[in-house]
């Protein structure tokens, strides 16, 4: 599947498809009056169709997990399970994993010895992931599948009565973003995305300085997410064995993007090809952007333009080099780089009009601009040593669940984010610039 310049963009088709499924599957329930209404902010608010009881004090929070992933691949799902394992191991927390769904027998075998084994249980596995949400004995569910899947599976979770930790980015387009939202807002389910990033101190500290008027008008900012690789990126290996069949349900991995051919390449290096993800932005520059959109508070992302290209991994069809211009609705620009070609990236800073703030490493260090050295002291504010980010993500995530509290990660931030990324991503396709409309939540080409 090479690159191909002249090739119609077959995201919007796949994301008319995504909508569509997406409202067939909560019609039956009065949420959605129709695909169009839906993607403005006026459409009629969704109802929870289950009520679940939260867990009481000292009662382990019994969670399921949708998608393991390729032993070959980061296996995203299956590394949650190690570690949510670990923590109720080391006492960090009562979690039990009492259920597990993938669509290939293998990773959910996987999945279901492992989990049974660490924890003493007998762990259930479904193919069939609305089999896994209609159980009665869980409290929430981890949602670790590609991201076409992203919307369907977290709207059909929060409908089925149960907290949602979602992994990022949060959707596919910025359409199932802002239904996904709509569904989170109109519910009390606990709703995280696994941007863990958040749980930086500095970006805590970044945001408390800001607020407190510290910097001044808070400018222009800047980050990145680069990395490199000699042959390309995201190419794990193929097992030859996991086929279409017994082994695999291919219809259904494909689910709400549509049918497709059979593609083991597509199947075990999802994120290179445009139609499946959304790559270098999706999948990696929402780390580094998702703290600092929630640090600036500058509102939602009114204008973006991309450049990019194909500078090493040709064969891949998503970009290997972007570069981002976005603008705030506050009155704020931002900068973000991404690479899977070249590892060296940009200093994270943040620009105001009286000081700066400096973040690359642990630290946020507060500098004045010459003007105001006689007005503002500069100060290094040290983060605490020995943070293991995702970890705390996924601790906080659970706390939340048991005081019906809001996690961060939340989805007001997340869908922000998503702007970025769909945009983003149309920019780059189309070499154009796109709008959204912060009042009725649309996105126009500039």
């Amino acid at each position: 599947m090479q690159r191909n310049e002249s090739t119609p963009d077959t995201r919007s088709s796949t994301t008319r498809r995504s909508l569509l499924a997406l409202g067939a599957a909560v019609a039956g329930v009065g949420l959605l009056a129709n695909t169009s209404a839906a993607r403005g902010s006026n459409f009629p608010a969704p109802q929870k169709r289950r009520t679940r009881v939260p867990p009481k004090p000292g009662e382990p929070i019994r969670i399921g997990v949708i998608g393991i992933g390729a032993p070959s691949t980061p296996a995203m799902g299956f590394g949650h399970c190690q570690r949510i394992c670990a923590l109720a191991k080391e006492g960090k927390e009562q979690v039990l994993i009492t259920a597990i769904s993938d669509v290939a027998e293998p990773y959910l075998k996987r999945g279901v010895e492992f989990c049974s084994k660490e924890q003493g249980i007998e762990v259930a596995g479904h193919r069939d992931y609305q089999q896994l949400l209609a159980r009665d004995d869980l409290h929430a569910v981890l949602i670790a599948t590609p991201e076409h899947w992203h919307a369907r599976m977290a709207t059909d979770a929060i409908l089925a009565g149960l907290d949602v930790y979602l992994e990022k980015p949060m959707t596919l387009s910025v359409e199932e973003a802002i239904e996904l939202r709509a569904v989170v807002k109109a519910n009390d389910s606990i709703f995280q995305v696994g941007t863990q990033f958040l749980q930086h101190a500095k970006y805590h500290k970044a945001r408390e300085l800001i607020a407190a008027g510290a910097i001044g008008k808070p400018t222009f900012s800047q980050t990145s997410y680069c990395r490199n690789s000699k042959d390309g990126e995201w190419l794990y290996s193929v097992d030859p064995l996991v086929v279409p069949g017994p082994v695999l349900d291919w219809k259904a991995w494909c689910g709400p993007a549509g049918a497709s051919d059979w593609d083991p390449n597509v199947f075990f290096r999802w994120r290179r090809y445009r139609r499946w993800s959304t790559g270098v932005i999706g999948d990696l520059l929402v780390h580094v952007t998702t703290p600092l959109v929630w640090a600036l508070d500058a509102g939602w992302p009114t204008r973006v333009v991309a450049t990019g290209g194909h500078f090493h991994d040709t064969a891949m069809e998503n970009h290997d080099q972007v570069n981002l211009n976005v603008e705030f609705e506050k009155g704020h620009t931002m900068t973000i780089a991404g690479s899977t070609c070249n590892e060296t990236g940009v200093e994270v800073l943040i620009r105001g009009h009286k000081a700066n703030l400096y973040l690359a490493n642990e630290d946020c260090v507060l500098r004045p601009e010459r003007l105001f050295v006689e007005e503002i002291e500069e100060q290094t504010f040290k983060s605490p040593p020995g943070v293991a980010d995702q970890d705390a993500h996924r601790l906080q995530w659970l706390d939340c669940i048991r005081k019906r509290t809001p996690a961060i990660g939340d989805v007001d931030t997340a869908a922000k984010v998503m702007v970025i990324v769909d945009l983003a991503t149309r920019s780059l396709w189309s070499k154009g610039a796109y709008t959204f409309d912060p009042t009725t939540l649309k996105v126009a080409r500039a």
